[in-house]
């Protein structure tokens, strides 16, 4: 059996109203430094969003964390932050903003499979559900 991973993680929010500091989690971002792992899902759940913020323009929102799972992609579909290291990236993403999306902290984590982590995060963290039993 393989040794566990050590990752690093944030969750991606929208606050509609920085200033209300109110927010929904859309997504995860997963990084693990030995793997060569830099990955992002999001789940915006429009409903969630407009029941916070009724004027909002979800369209404008969404467009904004499709870029995400783009830079953690890299390459040329990730414009010029695409040639940057996968830390660089992860650091760039995560790096504290006044702005209508960000992340939490970053925190870390140990998993044997990295897929299966993000997919626990997603339940647990973004999924209106939670995980619940």
């Amino acid at each position: 059996m393989h040794a566990p991973h050590t990752y690093d993680y944030a969750i991606v929010r929208v606050v509609p109203r920085v200033e209300r500091g109110e927010f929904v989690n859309v997504g995860v971002i997963v990084s693990c430094h030995a793997q060569r792992h830099l990955a992002a899902r999001i789940e915006l759940d429009a409903a969630r969003l407009r029941a916070l913020a009724p004027g909002i323009d979800v369209q404008f929102v969404a467009d904004a964390l499709a870029a995400i799972p783009r830079i953690c992609a890299g390459g040329r579909e990730a414009g010029p932050l695409g040639a940057l290291t996968l830390r660089e990236r992860f650091h760039w993403l995560t790096a504290p903003r006044s702005t209508v999306v960000q992340t939490s902290p970053v925190h870390s984590g140990q998993c044997r499979n990295l897929d299966q982590a993000m997919e626990h995060l997603l339940t647990t963290m973004v999924r209106v559900d939670g995980g619940a039993a």
